[in-house]
C-alpha cells in the first residue's frame, strides 16, 4: 500500500489519537458517580449536585389546553360608550374632511392639527439631489 505522507507523520497522528482515547476514557472513569441509581431513587444531596427549581413553572390548567374562554358580554354602559366613541371620531373625521374641502389648495393645515388617518398628503417629499447617494 502506498501512502501519500511520511510513515514517521503516521506514527505520530496514530499515538496522539491513541492518547486522546485514553485520555477520554479515564475521565470518565474519574467523574463516574460511585454507584448507580434506580430510577425513581433520589440523588444523595452533594455540594455540587443541586435540586432545578423553575420559579416561572405554571401547571397546565383547562384554559391553556382548551384555549382562552371567550370573551365576556359587554354591558350597555360600555356599549353606548363604544358607540359614542365611535360617533365622535366619525363626527372629527367628516369635519376634517369639510375643511381639507374647503381651504384653498396651496394653504397648509393649521400648526399642530393632525392629518386624519385616511387623508391622502397633498404635497410631495422632496426628491434628493441627484448627486447625493441614497440611504
Amino acid at each position: 500500500m502506498q501512502w501519500t505522507m511520511p510513515h514517521r507523520v503516521l506514527q505520530v497522528v496514530g499515538v496522539l489519537l491513541a492518547l486522546v482515547a485514553l485520555s477520554a476514557f479515564t475521565l470518565g472513569v474519574v467523574n463516574a458517580p460511585s454507584h448507580g441509581r434506580m430510577p425513581g431513587e433520589r440523588a444523595a444531596a452533594s455540594a455540587g449536585a443541586t435540586a432545578l427549581t423553575a420559579t416561572d413553572a405554571v401547571p397546565l390548567s383547562a384554559d391553556r389546553i382548551e384555549g382562552a374562554a371567550s370573551p365576556h358580554e359587554l354591558t350597555p354602559e360600555e356599549k353606548e360608550k363604544l358607540e359614542a366613541d365611535k360617533e365622535a371620531k366619525e363626527e372629527a373625521d367628516e369635519e376634517a374632511r369639510a375643511a381639507a374641502a374647503t381651504a384653498p389648495p396651496g394653504a397648509s393645515a393649521a400648526p399642530g392639527a393632525v392629518a386624519p388617518a385616511g387623508a391622502v398628503p397633498t404635497e410631495a417629499p422632496p426628491a434628493p439631489a441627484p448627486d447625493e447617494a441614497p440611504h
